[in-house]
């Protein structure tokens, strides 16, 4: 299968990139940053920025597949680059006669998602840190995926909770909507969403994504929430 993977660059892009690779599909890596993706077998890497859709057409053109790994920094500026990211891409899908889309959101934006037995962040830190910090992030999601959810293309959001990295795939538990769980690894998003490629269960709809073997420390999760994808 050829797989396009946007936001390559990021943590989570890297994730999906090293994956798909590893299961010997053919990759090929879109990046504003082409530099920070290493070469290897079976993988083309394409600098190109997701609110161009002249680069976005070109990137997606003779595709079995698209994953969005794009994000943004959590700040209080204005973001546009999932909803911008998303129109771009499902655009370009429908001229190159792809169909199958999985694109990454956030638990977040489910309002009725909250972790059962997470008193605090429930109540104390989900009200800042999501609802204030996070917040143009999370609208600019929604806005994301209203632009999916109106598309007639063969899409999946996936909706992870506190993202953090970690080595290797894990066990991990989905649901529609969003799942019962404060925290996702990287690994266990990456792979999710590959296994949505072979299987349509969460088929326009939304998939929430959360680890359930390890929990990380707290330095794992400032980092693993301090960036871009």
């Amino acid at each position: 299968m050829h797989i396009v993977v946007f936001g390559a660059s990021g943590p989570t892009g890297r994730q999906l990139t090293d994956q798909a690779l590893a299961a010997g599909h053919r990759v090929t890596a879109v990046a504003r940053r082409p530099q920070a993706v290493p070469p290897r077998a079976g993988l083309t890497v394409q600098a190109a920025d997701a609110t161009d859709p002249d680069a976005v057409d070109a990137a997606v053109a003779g595709a079995d597949a698209v994953l969005s790994a794009l994000g943004a920094t959590p700040g209080r500026k204005p973001v546009t680059v999932y909803s911008a990211g998303a129109t771009n891409i499902l655009a370009a899908m429908r001229r190159q006669g792809v169909r199958r889309l999985v694109a990454v959101s956030s638990s977040a934006v489910d309002p009725a998602w909250r972790p059962s037995g997470e008193f605090l962040f429930n109540h104390l830190l989900d009200p800042y840190v999501n609802r204030v910090i996070a917040r143009t992030a999370h609208q600019d999601m929604r806005r994301m995926e209203a632009v999916l959810r109106a598309s007639d293309l063969d899409w999946t959001i996936a909706r992870p909770s506190a993202l953090f990295d970690h080595p290797v795939v894990t066990g991990y538990r989905h649901a529609e909507e969003s799942a019962d769980g404060l925290y996702t690894a990287r690994a266990d998003l990456a792979a999710s969403m590959l296994s949505q490629l072979t299987d349509d269960r969460y088929l326009r709809r939304a998939m929430g994504v959360i680890t359930t073997d390890v929990r990380p420390t707290l330095r794992q999760l400032l980092r693993g929430n301090s960036g871009k994808g």
